[in-house]
């Protein structure tokens, strides 16, 4: 039987994605329960207040950079389901991408392939871009990122930086390992990644390398400041700044708390599964202390520096376990959050020890299961009218505990795959050969 080539797997892809949007139109308008997502609708509604010469903010509930407005502009004189055209295909591009990763990490093809549709055939990420969210360009960048660092194109990489933390503020995570991955002994531009031999076989040798990149990586940010560090931060900060600055000259301090400051100190008493639901429920209505403040961001922040400094050497990986833990332990989790992470996650399979009929189901039908149990108590919570708020409480403790769980189980069967210096990899082929 002949194997089916990525070109044709993205065909169908997109062939899906477009049959979605028709489905969508069609359910819009003759069913009670709409297929677009509710943010399409504002993001359509900034968009056009935008092509009228008017602010986006306007619309009341559009939070996001007005670029993304920009973008949507076509809704008005082209067609509405412009802008679901625009995600599905950012949605392809980071299928791409994935693929053009792994092969640059030496995957086989058909790894390659299998891995893609992970992302490609995910039910979570092909309907959120046919529903009309915006998250599939964010992904997409961050996914162009990592394969501009790979190949070393440094000055590129710093400016899609800049310009994705302009477009959604939590990307910011990924700055502290950007700059530890910049270390001069490991990252030569041009220089193929070296990220060598994916097997199981060098799971041994690759776990003893990894015990040196905690010992060492605070040695990385204690060095003298390098200019590839200096150039990356630089054009990076330049580029959020300018970017923010045009848009505060033109939309002011609206713009300012709607697009930034509101995702910084958003509360949201329905529609989260964080483990903050609760709190957030009793005291919505008053002003948090600067203690309750810091309790609720000192777990998050702490989890993300133990990560960094543990995995930064081996980036994507570090992106993921980086991504999932922020949305785990973050004051408000959406549905729509899970795709930050989902984009990452092909990038890692190939590395993982991890075998589907055991430890991988488990960790599937925990998460699935987790948030099955929590959708229910929503339900009866927004829908009945039913006091389950305890419940509901619970179920976001759950929750909590499955993404632990997930972030634990990845962690543990995982062939760390840093960017190794040239003797490391002389050693490791060696090693490899003689074995």
């Amino acid at each position: 039987m002949a194997e089916i080539s990525f070109h044709a797997l993205i065909l169908f892809s997109a062939l899906f994605r477009i049959f979605l949007i028709l489905y969508g139109e069609w359910q819009d308008a003759f069913m009670g329960v709409r297929y677009t997502d509710i943010d399409y609708f504002v993001f359509s509604d900034a968009a056009a207040l935008m092509a009228s010469g008017k602010s986006p903010y306007e619309r009341s509930t559009y939070r996001y950079s007005p670029l993304i407005a920009f973008l949507l502009m076509p809704n008005s004189f082209l067609h509405r389901s412009w802008g679901k055209f625009l995600f599905s295909a950012s949605d392809l591009l980071a299928g791409s991408l994935i693929h053009k990763i792994l092969k640059l990490r030496g995957v086989p093809a058909k790894l390659c392939r299998y891995s893609a549709m992970a992302w490609l055939f995910n039910p979570f990420t092909f309907t959120i871009g046919t529903r009309g969210n915006c998250e599939p360009i964010v992904c997409a960048i961050i996914l162009w990122i990592l394969l501009l660092l790979m190949k070393g194109n440094l000055l590129q990489a710093a400016f899609w930086y800049g310009l994705v933390v302009h477009l959604r503020i939590y990307p910011i995570i990924y700055a502290l390992p950007i700059i530890l991955f910049l270390d001069p002994q490991h990252f030569r531009p041009g220089k193929k990644p070296a990220l060598v031999n994916w097997s199981s076989r060098n799971s041994k040798l690759s776990h003893d390398l990894s015990d040196t990149i905690s010992q060492s990586t605070w040695a990385f940010l204690t060095s003298t400041i390098t200019w590839k560090r200096a150039i990356f931060g630089l054009i990076s900060g330049s580029t959020f700044f300018i970017l923010t600055g045009l848009c505060f000259h033109l939309y002011g301090w609206e713009f300012l708390h709607e697009a930034l400051l509101y995702h910084l100190t958003r509360t949201d008493p329905r529609h989260n599964f964080s483990m903050y639901f609760y709190h957030i429920y009793l005291r919505y209505e008053h002003e948090f202390s600067v203690t309750e403040k810091l309790i609720a961001f000192l777990p998050q922040f702490t989890v993300q520096l133990v990560l960094i400094f543990s995995f930064a050497r081996d980036l994507p990986f570090c992106f993921f376990l980086q991504t999932l833990a922020f949305v785990a332990f973050n004051k408000v989790i959406t549905a729509q959050y899970f795709v930050w992470f989902f984009c990452l996650l092909p990038l890692i399979l190939p590395w993982s020890k991890m075998q589907l009929k055991w430890k991988g189901l488990a960790c599937i039908f925990f998460w699935i299961g987790a948030q099955t149990h929590w959708l229910f108590w929503g339900y009866l919570l927004e829908f009945r009218g039913k006091n389950v708020f305890i419940q509901l409480w619970v179920a976001c403790l759950v929750f909590l505990a499955a993404n632990t769980f997930v972030l634990v189980t990845v962690i543990r069967n995982h062939v760390y795959c840093p960017v190794l210096k040239r003797l490391e990899l002389e050693n490791l082929s060696k090693t490899l050969k003689d074995d």
